[in-house]
């Protein structure tokens, strides 16, 4: 009786292809009118395995989700008493932005491809040393209106220099600048951003007097 019922072209039960030991009992009679306590808790106990095993499938092989990392956006702006046209040039020549601009340390032309250059950062704050470089492309500007810019590499951001004219004399200068918090500032990311718009707003303070000399 049991040859014959395993030789039949039944499908084969999921526990008899777990445990090879009640492979007969399977195919020998119906498990439902079994009512043996040692039976019943032999099923029981593979049920339970089986629960344990694929929960610690899940959970050893779960997909791996990359860090969602986090941007910042900072805007300041301030009274400039030059034209903007004046305000302009200025802030166009990216090699001086290091002369006023407090945590750029320097910014370097390539002289290949004037719209790249390279831009190091250097500066102290949180107890620690803080240093960064990116390359970055002067995307398409607007003479006299706009100039902006996104990095290539290095420190992810990007950001734009918008002059307003106010009068014949002077202007309105903007700054906007999005970046991605480096891991290595996230535990201060939420003092990150106000602590950067103060270092913005006294680079554009000494870019004030700097253009008034340009």
């Amino acid at each position: 009786m049991v040859a014959s019922a395993l030789i039949s072209g039944s499908t084969p039960s999921p526990l008899s292809l777990i445990h090879p030991a009640i492979n007969c009992c399977i195919g020998a009679c119906n498990i439902s009118t079994i009512k043996t306590p040692s039976f019943s808790k032999t099923l029981l106990g593979i049920q339970y395995e089986l629960c344990r095993r694929r929960s610690l499938y899940r959970t050893r092989f779960r997909p791996f989700s990359p860090p969602v990392m986090e941007w910042q956006d900072c805007t300041v702006k301030a009274e400039i008493d030059v034209p903007a046209s004046v305000a302009y040039n200025c802030y166009s020549d990216r090699e001086a932005i290091a002369n006023w601009m407090p945590f750029i340390s320097s910014v370097q032309i390539l002289e290949d491809k004037p719209d790249l250059s390279r831009w190091s950062l250097k500066y102290k704050a949180f107890g620690r040393d803080i240093e960064f470089s990116w390359l970055a492309r002067n995307l398409q500007p607007t003479p006299n209106q706009k100039i902006h810019w996104r990095s290539l590499d290095g420190l992810p951001n990007r950001g734009a220099v918008r002059f307003f004219p106010k009068g014949p004399t002077s202007c309105v200068v903007e700054l906007t600048v999005s970046y991605e918090v480096p891991p290595i500032l996230i535990p201060v990311a939420s003092a990150l951003q106000p602590f950067l718009e103060s270092l913005l707003s006294r680079g554009l303070e000494r870019f004030a007097t700097y253009a008034k000399s340009y």
